[in-house]
């Protein structure tokens, strides 16, 4: 119950009435009155009928009228719009016979046909038997009956200006010219209504129209989700879908259509277009398929052909490095040489990002970590023209430590003993000469990766590392947050498994 003070609050706001008001006037009344006597008992009846209205319903009041004010409008506004759709036949009846719920029609027709909304809004017309039949197969079965006069009432539709539309169709000649300049959107309202009433001229030309039109991709999306849902299956249609498949996509087909794209991309001329292309194409390969509810599986680029890639990127860096470290310093071509080091090192890049992206990354592991080869070549080489190589080993630790790769622990430390050299050599130029590399990121997946690999193993790669560390400085990567852990762990926290501690399983037999 509200206390004194908060209804008094209310009497104030004018949310609710004071009752005071009332009673002193009556009371005012009986004792001004002749017949009033103190010594009579006074009988107070309610307060009149009359009295001020509370703010509450004032607000209520403005509110309801202004919601009938809207809804007039609204429907004024849809009246006019439909005499204006209805005014595009020449056989429309003149508009000073129309009433607000009778646009009167298509002339002097034999059928009074009414379309009302599910907001209530109803709107009347006369029309003809001869061309609804005709033209449409619901209203040839509904007025299949002999007669001179007919009713036909279309009940809750959700656009009654679309339906109206419809029907001015169904007396034009030149279909395509009415629907010309529609959007999609409208058309897609036309071929519900076409096909909900069977009529089979105004399903066509809106087909047709689909079919010529350009579409955005949220149209398309819309497109086909209107004919999943009507399930119109004829030669039209299948017109509409060719742009989307001229036949059913297979695997094998599609996997071809990859790898011509990919190597297409790799052996691109254009550094510029090169660079525009492996953007683009990463982008798309992420899309996830669960956007596209109303399409079919999506078709994916394959493990075998992102490992094909692979080898031949592999095969393409030994091939210049083994080539530059042959190569006199006097040789012209030398700049063009390690250029082409840098280039095949960033198309690597590029495919273990698809890896990692596409989960398959866990043999790429163990192939980098075999390329004692490539990483013996690597030393010969002038770090500024190798260090793009090392940022490979630096994408595997970084997905290793975000556990976006899974592999056994030998090939993980397999990897380390392959790679990890090079990489603190790179480490200096790769910060400094490469906008695309964040020191922290691969420092923290370096330590994960290391943290990973049994406490042996970290000693000896971390003990390597703090000597290392204390020569080069800022040149080496900074990896104190995983020696602390290895610290703690070997000297502070040491695992001790306790024999007794071990759990045991007791399997019961409850037979009887």
């Amino acid at each position: 119950m509200a206390s004194s003070r908060e209804v008094s609050t209310m009497i104030k706001q004018g949310f609710i009435s004071d009752p005071s008001i009332s009673l002193s006037s009556i009371n005012n009344k009986s004792r001004n009155s002749p017949s009033s006597s103190p010594s009579k008992t006074l009988s107070l009846s309610p307060p009149p009928a009359f009295s001020r209205p509370t703010l509450f319903e004032m607000m209520s009041e403005e509110q309801l009228r202004e919601s009938k004010q809207s809804s007039d409008n609204h429907r004024r506004k849809l009246t006019e719009k439909l005499a204006r759709v209805l005014s595009k036949n020449p056989n429309f009846a003149d508009s000073n016979n129309c009433s607000s719920n009778n646009l009167g029609g298509f002339g002097d027709g034999d059928v009074k046909l009414t379309v009302s909304g599910r907001d209530g809004f109803k709107i009347s017309m006369d029309v003809h038997r001869k061309v609804l039949a005709e033209k449409s197969r619901f209203f040839a079965e509904k007025l299949r009956d002999g007669g001179i006069t007919h009713s036909v009432e279309i009940c809750d539709c959700d656009d009654v200006e679309i339906y109206v539309e419809t029907l001015v169709l169904m007396y034009s000649d030149d279909l395509k010219k009415k629907l010309m300049g529609e959007d999609v959107s409208r058309i897609l309202s036309l071929l519900k209504v076409s096909a909900a009433i069977l009529f089979e001229a105004g399903i066509l030309s809106c087909l047709d129209y689909l079919e010529a039109v350009p579409w955005s991709e949220d149209e398309e999306e819309k497109i086909i989700s209107c004919l999943n849902q009507l399930h119109i299956h004829d030669s039209v249609s299948e017109d509409v879908l060719q742009r989307l498949s001229t036949e059913p996509s297979t695997f094998a087909k599609a996997d071809d259509m990859f790898m011509k794209m990919l190597t297409g991309v790799l052996q691109a001329k254009d550094d510029k277009a090169r660079r525009e292309m492996k953007s683009l194409i990463s982008r798309l390969l992420k899309e996830d398929a669960v956007d596209y509810s109303n399409y079919g599986p999506k078709i994916d680029v394959s493990r075998d052909t992102l490992y094909s890639l692979c080898h031949r990127c592999l095969s393409a860096l030994i091939l210049c490095l083994s080539e530059a470290t042959c190569m006199d310093e006097s040789r012209q071509d030398r700049g063009a040489i390690m250029a082409e080091i840098a280039r095949e090192a960033d198309n690597m890049q590029w495919i273990v990002e698809i890896l990692i992206d596409k989960k398959m990354g866990d043999e790429f592991v163990k192939l980098w970590a075999d390329q004692k080869e490539l990483a013996t070549l690597h030393s010969k080489i002038p770090t500024m023209y190798r260090h793009e190589i090392s940022r490979v080993t630096a994408q595997l630790c970084i997905a290793i430590g975000r556990g976006h790769i899974l592999v056994p622990k030998e090939t993980r430390y397999s990897l380390l003993s392959t790679w990890l050299e090079p990489l603190y050599e790179d480490f200096g130029w790769m910060k400094r000469a490469s906008r695309f590399v964040d020191k922290k990121v691969v420092e923290d997946g370096l330590s994960q990766t290391i943290l990973t690999l049994p406490i042996s193993q970290q000693q000896s790669i971390l003990m390597n590392w703090f000597d290392r560390f204390l020569t080069k400085g800022d040149d080496c990567p900074n990896i104190q947050k995983a020696f602390e852990i290895w610290w703690r762990r070997a000297f502070i926290r040491q695992y001790a498994p306790d024999q007794d501690q071990r759990m045991q399983i007791t399997v019961c037999n409850n037979a009887d």
